[in-house]
């Protein structure tokens, strides 16, 4: 039975607040003015007082007013009719399709029993080299980007989007420019990946309510479908919007702030959100790739701060690259053993010899006569950084090592590498050790 009040006792910005009793924390009313219908959602609960949030805005909403309680949380339907469509902070169309209205499931739930979880045993190749040599990308994994304004944050989730080997990409957008949205929505049609998609789009004009459902509304249609026995990926950008939300919200309702304004509950309400991620015995998988903006690239601030004690890794990206000091994926070693045999050696060692190349920079920059060592690291640094870390870069995982072995080669000799011998003779460019064993019987 449906509860319906006709008296608002407070109107508060977007909040209203009424006198009711056995209402339930997310469930949602409509509230009936004479300029139409708005949905509200229930955000406290204080003794028989009960605020709820106007998607719509308060605006044309008087005290008189009919708030009817609709005795359910937020719902989505859920069907093979999702896939291609896309839809904003509600669930309904934004593309003009048909409102869809069957098999309503309810967002928000619980996450996974870890009992029913497995370990994450599969690789996700993304054809991104800094992603699948350095940190590979791992089935039910949860990582985020952590990154600033202004970088190519969303170009970066477009090219996963389309590059990923899985079956569902669930895009939610929050509080995106219309152009990212349009950017979004043109490349994945463009290039085909729209009928594998499904987006809920939140942009920066649109009520601040719906940002906070675009999380629970993309992961309980990528939970669904991955309980079917679909490799999914969910893609978030930006959840720094998503915690302003939150943030807007709590100054609102008057809640002692915490770090920096932030509320105090904001560890779980990332936390509820990430660990959605999840690999079904018997069934599919649901993987959460994110994007988290630091004011001022600052890694301490709360959000990121947050974000990293509960995800599995990041990635960083900075000055258009994806760092390879920083960056961590949690995951990598339970697949790259299982890739090729060369895959964690060679990460290590090109790793470790671009640390090296960083130390030369400093010393070129400060003057420093250079050795024939310190010239290697520099051509060492600028093949690595044009053939590997550059975004542009598309080539699979088989190809990225080989390009590795070949700059090695172009620039060292192998026992300058430090890989070990057996795994030298089988990989490395036979050409190239023909020519170093040549150089060194001209020398001797």
């Amino acid at each position: 039975m449906k509860k319906i009040y006709n008296k608002i006792i407070q109107i508060t910005g977007n909040v209203i607040t009424v006198c009711a009793t056995n209402i339930k924390y997310g469930e949602l009313a409509r509230v009936s003015s004479e300029y139409g219908d708005s949905l509200a959602e229930v955000i406290k609960i204080d003794g028989k007082r009960v605020y709820l949030q106007v998607f719509s805005g308060s605006s044309g909403i008087s005290t008189g007013d009919e708030v009817r309680f609709l005795g359910h949380q937020m719902q989505v339907s859920f069907s093979e009719n999702l896939v291609g469509r896309i839809f904003d902070g509600k669930g309904d169309p934004r593309d003009r399709g048909p409102l869809l209205t069957e098999s309503l499931i309810e967002t928000g739930g619980p996450c996974v029993n870890p009992a029913r979880r497995i370990v994450p045993s599969k690789m996700i190749h993304t054809g991104i080299p800094m992603i699948d040599v350095f940190n590979s990308l791992v089935e039910s994994q949860k990582i985020s980007v952590f990154t600033t304004a202004g970088e190519p944050y969303n170009e970066l989730l477009a090219r996963i989007a389309l590059q990923a080997k899985v079956d569902i990409i669930v895009l939610g957008g929050m509080g995106l420019r219309f152009d990212d949205y349009l950017f979004f929505k043109d490349t994945l049609e463009n290039e085909g990946a729209l009928s594998r998609s499904v987006f809920f789009i939140h942009t920066a004009s649109d009520p601040v309510v719906e940002c906070l459902m675009v999380p629970d509304l993309s992961l309980a249609v990528a939970e669904k479908f991955a309980m079917e026995g679909k490799t999914v990926l969910a893609l978030l950008t930006d959840m720094a919007n998503f915690c302003d939300a939150l943030k807007e919200i709590s100054i609102t309702m008057e809640q002692v702030p915490s770090n920096r304004g932030y509320p105090g509950d904001l560890y779980s309400q990332l936390a509820s959100r990430y660990e959605k991620a999840v690999d079904f015995e018997g069934a599919g998988s649901v993987t959460i790739l994110s994007v988290t903006t630091m004011p001022g690239n600052d890694v301490t601030h709360p959000i990121p701060d947050n974000t990293g004690y509960i995800t599995e890794g990041q990635y960083y990206l900075n000055n258009g690259r994806i760092e390879p000091f920083g960056s961590l994926s949690r995951l990598k070693q339970l697949v790259n053993k299982k890739t090729r045999e060369d895959h964690r050696s060679l990460m290590d060692a090109m790793v470790r010899l671009y640390a090296y190349f960083q130390e030369t920079m400093e010393k070129k920059a400060m003057g420093f006569r250079m050795s024939p060592w310190d010239e290697k690291l520099l051509r060492y640094g600028t093949l690595f950084e044009r053939d590997l870390m550059d975004l542009s870069v598309n080539i699979p995982l088989e190809q990225a090592l080989n390009r590795g072995w070949e700059i090695l080669a172009e620039c060292f000799l192998p026992e300058e590498t430090g890989i070990p011998t057996k795994l030298i003779d089988k990989f490395w460019p036979k050409e190239m050790l023909k020519a170093d064993e040549k150089g060194k019987a001209h020398q001797a």
